[in-house]
């Protein structure tokens, strides 16, 4: 069990003696200096990793430095030495990483090859209890279903290829992933509930895109307007966030309320366009809603 606690304002309110004051400053001085000896081996390891791999740019190059690192990581965190903990951590991220990029490489960034690194960092983030690594394995699931993001100077891209089979996939991945976390202990319940939040956000931006360009699918000749999945995104968060209510899940409701109001801000510029009118009015109904949000999450503590 880890505390954390104030030892000046302690020693100021006369609750600890001068005595116990220096003796738990020389335990948390140690603690300090071996967490920056972590964060300089763990930017070693990311600097000796990432030179390898400018040296011989291959992705088999690739693929082996990262299972080492990897496997290197596990070994510590499997040891259970809390001194090593952060290298552990750095030593896991960095190596799946490297991994999951070579495999992709490898592969030409094939769909196969995505749904390959979700499978990896599915497996790694059980054994290493890593969110971010659960986190990642849906974001890398999405891209096996042409999900993309890209940047160029000043402007940012989102891609979503399949709008219908994005929100059905995910939609059933989180409701899978959120009943387990059910009969999980608190451990991988965590990784659970992780996993289900990523793939609740995915959901709507399935929507977003869906909204916007509608469903044009040609191998199984759907097609569906785009104000049909508008309206259906709207009953959606309706409905998401009327149970997230009543079952006192702020994070649910949070994130209902916000892509909500992206949603709606969505519809109304692209409907209305942007003038002063227009913006005048928007922000008037933002600043009503962030108060009906902060309104509803106060009422929400008081809930058992």
């Amino acid at each position: 069990m880890k505390i954390t606690i104030d030892l000046d304002r302690l020693l100021e309110e006369d609750r600890i003696s001068e005595a116990e004051y220096k003796k738990f400053s020389k335990f948390a001085a140690r603690s300090i200096g071996m967490l920056a000896f972590n964060i300089l081996v763990g930017f070693g390891v990311i600097a000796v990793s990432g030179a390898s791999l400018a040296l011989v740019p291959d992705p088999l190059m690739a693929i082996g430095i990262g299972a080492a690192t990897l496997a290197t990581g596990l070994y510590l965190r499997h040891e259970r030495l809390v001194e090593w903990k952060v290298l552990a951590g750095v030593c896991i991220l960095v190596g799946a990483l490297m991994s999951g990029g070579g495999i992709i490489a490898a592969d030409d960034g094939s769909s196969e090859s995505f749904v390959m690194v979700a499978a990896l960092f599915t497996f790694t983030s059980v054994f290493a209890r890593s969110s971010m690594l659960a986190v990642l394995a849906v974001f890398s699931l999405a891209s096996s279903l042409g999900a993309r993001t890209a940047y160029f100077h000043a402007a940012y891209f989102l891609g979503v290829q399949e709008p219908l089979l994005t929100v059905g996939v995910f939609s059933l991945l989180a409701l899978s992933l959120y009943q387990l976390s059910q009969r999980l202990d608190a451990a991988h319940a965590t990784l659970a509930i992780a996993a289900a939040r990523a793939s609740v956000f995915l959901v709507n931006l399935g929507f977003w895109v869906g909204s916007l360009w509608g469903e044009r699918n040609a191998d199984w000749k759907i097609v569906i307007d785009d104000w049909v999945i508008a309206i259906t995104w709207a009953v959606a968060l309706l409905a998401t966030a009327a149970w997230a209510w009543s079952s006192n899940r702020r994070w649910v409701l949070n994130v209902s309320a916000v892509f909500a109001g992206i949603h709606f801000y969505t519809q109304w510029f692209e409907n209305l366009g942007a003038s002063p009118s227009t913006v005048l009015v928007a922000g008037i109904l933002a600043l009503s809603f962030a108060i009906g949000l902060k309104n509803l999450n106060g009422r929400m503590s008081l809930q058992t």
